[in-house]
C-alpha cells in the first residue's frame, strides 16, 4: 500500500482555509446530515459492522466476508465483496481511528481505489446529531484513471444519498 500520509497531512493542515487544496488526482466527497437523535443513540448503529450491509445500495451486492461479530476498534480489519458496474472486487478496510462516540476513520487496504480514506464524525448539536462523512480518494492508474472521474463521483454521491435515506429509515426517523 502506498504511503498517503502527505496527502492527509496537507489536507488536515489546509482544510479550513482551502478545503479543496488536495494534491492532483486526490478527490474529496463530503456529506452532512442532521439527525433528530442524540449522539448516544446514533453512534452505536455505526459500531455494529452488520449495519454497513443494510446501508449500501443493493446494486453493489455488498457482502461482509469477515466473520461476525467484528470487534470495532482501531486496527480492526474488515473484508468485503462488492460489485462495481457488475465487476466483483475484494475490498479490505482498516479502522485507522476509533473515538466513540465522536468519530472513526476507515481506510482501504485493498480495493478498487488507489486510495480511500473515509472519516465519519458525529457532533452533538443540542440533543441532535450532526453526522459528517468526508471521503478522500484517488482513482487507480493516475493520471489515466482520471478519465473515469466524471462517472465515479456521481456513483459515490448516489451511494451516500442512499445511505443517508437508509440510516434515517433504520433509525426510525425517515
Amino acid at each position: 500500500m502506498a504511503d498517503y500520509s502527505k496527502i492527509l497531512a496537507a489536507h488536515r493542515r489546509n482544510h479550513l482555509s482551502e478545503p479543496l487544496a488536495l494534491p492532483s488526482g486526490t478527490h474529496r466527497f463530503f456529506s452532512s446530515d442532521l439527525l433528530p437523535l442524540p449522539v448516544e443513540k446514533v453512534y452505536p448503529f455505526f459500531s455494529d459492522a452488520r449495519n454497513l450491509q443494510s446501508i449500501t445500495p443493493p446494486e453493489l451486492d455488498f457482502r461482509i466476508l469477515t466473520p461476525m461479530p467484528i470487534d470495532m476498534r482501531e486496527g480492526a480489519l474488515m473484508d468485503y465483496r462488492i460489485k462495481l458496474n457488475g465487476i466483483p472486487f475484494h475490498w479490505r478496510t482498516r479502522i485507522a481511528h476509533w473515538d466513540p462516540p465522536h468519530a472513526f476513520v476507515d481506510e482501504q487496504v485493498k480495493g478498487p481505489y488507489a486510495f480511500w480514506h473515509h472519516t465519519h464524525t458525529f457532533y452533538d448539536e443540542g440533543g441532535k446529531t450532526r453526522m459528517d462523512d468526508e471521503v478522500l480518494f484517488r482513482l487507480p492508474l493516475w493520471p489515466l484513471g482520471e478519465v473515469a472521474y466524471p462517472f465515479v463521483y456521481p456513483k459515490v454521491k448516489r451511494i451516500f444519498d442512499f445511505r443517508r435515506r437508509k440510516i434515517r429509515q433504520l433509525l426510525g426517523i425517515a
